[in-house]
């Protein structure tokens, strides 16, 4: 007699969608056909349809869809006077500020291609991403201009366009300029030649502005990811990647539609940042596309400040990270906030710990719905059924469209209830790897599955769950952090013989850095690598541990092992 696991073993290896039978009902194994063939149209034509409704508030500035628009197209006109060609990178190194979205929307109208680079990045991150990418153009908060200054002459970049936290806000904006100058002294000395200001590029009042004409398959953005090599690596997402991803999210979505009575227009709060493929695709675009209010929130560190915000409106969507909702839970002026117009928590970026979901949910009556994604894949792949009550501690069923098979290092389908690698199929995975083929053959297989890295298993129900990464990437607040680079970081250190990175349980980010390290030379200190490290990575990179040996364990072939020191 054939058993129930066995016959669903057999089922999956014959290609069946088993997690089909465990979607909400009323939800199609298939997303429909693209309704547009660019981001850039999807933006446009949401301008349009919503245009008098709040787009992007921050800081108490709100700016309408019209406004978005308009905006949008004198960034969009200033860009093309310079002689940008369809294609062509613009790098965008903001927090999450009005600034982001108007560029983005203008970059992709224009046919560029938006590059994502994190503000808190070194020179030499910054370098290398500028560099890898070809940006041809930047457009940067002062804050972090000292770091472009550093670096701007190994790059390609021409056209630099500066902004301030106060460009968008008024009369109020010159107060919040001087407090972050002066006061807060946030604004580190810069000079960079033949810059243009935010307002300048915003004031352009030359020729009118011309969208392209951009099909599905032409990437839309570069996001940078770790690699193996230390080095991180542009995963090209096309416009159909990104589109396909946003009406995946918006027929799951349908399930919470059909059980709940959800506002119109929904209102978002944007506390990741939309540098993050997170915010990019849940916020921004899903956002957009609804024609949803997002509330962006420049700094959600500061737990007071970011509480406070929150008090000011009635939201319905927060994603977030599972160090996130911790830190909010433990602030005693939000435990004190009113939760009844919250309708959908996202937990993404790194696992929601039980202990935390079962607080949310105490507290805020609504349930952490957890779900899964890289950069390469747009980024969402999985997702628990928002109509579910329970917190089911899996990263939930593929999306419509999406096929998750679990392998073993050949390539071969693993039984259900075996581990092997969660390997990922669908329109929203990358079209590869930017100017990398051979990256991007390692992690495509011949049928057209994206090799994840994570390993796990699927149940008979379909639900998968993460039990271990198969790389030795680290995962700090939801940021990959590959042990490769910090390792090479310190290497290049004359007084380090060998170094080795691993990641060690931590209570605020989930994992932190810990570093092993072989002096060469005796007199060098804990404070000396950490004073060497913070040079050349951004925070959530630098070791927060250090620990000296006289040597590190080996391989056979004197591969150092860094699961040993795991363990």
């Amino acid at each position: 007699m054939t058993t129930v696991s066995e016959s669903e073993s057999a089922a999956k290896g014959s290609g069946e969608k088993i997690w089909l039978k465990s979607y909400p009902p009323g939800t199609p194994a298939e997303i429909p056909p693209l309704e547009y063939s660019s981001v850039g149209e999807l933006i446009k034509s949401a301008c349009q349809k919503y245009a008098d409704r709040s787009a992007f508030t921050c800081m108490g500035k709100t700016i309408t869809y019209r406004e978005l628009d308009g905006h949008a197209q004198k960034i969009g006109a200033w860009l093309q006077s310079l002689g940008l060609e369809k294609g062509d990178r613009v790098a965008l190194m903001m927090p999450n500020i009005l600034q982001y979205p108007i560029v983005a929307a203008a970059v992709l109208q224009a046919g560029y291609v938006v590059v994502n680079v994190n503000p808190l990045y070194t020179p030499r991150e910054l370098q290398h991403q500028l560099k890898d990418s070809g940006a041809k153009a930047i457009f940067i908060l002062e804050n972090f201009a000292t770091t472009l200054q550093h670096v701007i002459g190994n790059t390609d970049v021409k056209h630099v366009c500066v902004a301030t936290m106060g460009d968008m806000l008024g009369i109020k904006g010159h107060i919040v300029n001087f407090v972050v100058r002066r006061v807060r002294k946030m604004v580190p000395e810069w000079s960079l030649p033949g810059h243009v200001s935010f307002k300048q590029a915003l004031g352009y009042s030359g020729s009118a502005f011309q969208p392209a004409k951009c099909e599905a398959d032409d990437p839309a953005f570069l996001q940078y990811t770790g690699g193996t090599t230390g080095l991180s690596k542009g995963a090209t997402l096309s416009n159909g990647n990104v589109l396909s991803n946003a009406e995946q999210n918006d027929v799951w979505l349908d399930s919470l539609r059909r059980t709940t009575q959800l506002p119109e227009p929904l209102i978002y709060i944007c506390c990741l940042p939309l540098y993050h493929i997170f915010a990019l695709t849940v916020n921004a675009i899903m956002g957009m596309k609804l024609g949803a209010h997002n509330i962006l929130i420049p700094n959600p560190r500061d737990i007071p400040g970011f509480v406070k915000e929150l008090g000011q409106y009635e939201y319905n969507v927060l994603p977030g990270l599972n160090t996130l909702f911790n830190a909010l839970l433990a602030n005693e002026d939000f435990q004190k906030l009113n939760f009844s117009s919250l309708k959908l928590t996202l937990g993404g970026g790194m696992a929601v710990q039980r202990p935390v979901a079962e607080r949310w949910m105490e507290l805020t009556g609504c349930k952490i719905s957890e779900g899964y994604g890289l950069s390469e894949t747009s980024p969402v792949a999985t997702a628990n059924r928002f109509d579910d009550p329970e917190f089911s501690g899996s990263i939930g069923l593929p999306l419509p469209s999406t096929d998750i098979d679990i392998r073993d290092e050949n390539g071969t389908s693993m039984p259900i209830g075996e581990i092997g690698e969660i390997c990922i199929r669908g329109p929203q995975v990358m079209s590869g790897y930017w100017n990398q083929p051979e990256e991007t053959a390692r992690v495509m297989s011949d049928d057209g599955f994206f090799r994840s890295g994570d390993l796990g298993f699927m149940d008979e129900h379909g639900f998968t769950r993460i039990v271990d990464r198969k790389k030795d990437m680290v995962l700090v607040s939801g940021f990959n952090v590959f042990p490769t680079e910090i390792e090479e970081v310190a290497a290049s250190h004359e007084g380090i013989l060998e170094a080795a990175a691993i990641g060690v349980p931590d209570e605020q980010s989930g994992e932190r850095i810990k570093l092993f390290v072989v002096k060469s030379d005796p007199d060098l200190t804990e404070a000396d690598v950490t004073a060497w490290c913070k040079d050349r990575l951004t925070n959530y990179k630098r070791p927060k541990d250090i620990e000296f040996r006289d040597e590190l364990p080996k391989s056979n072939i004197g591969k150092i092992l860094r699961r040993e020191l795991r363990d």
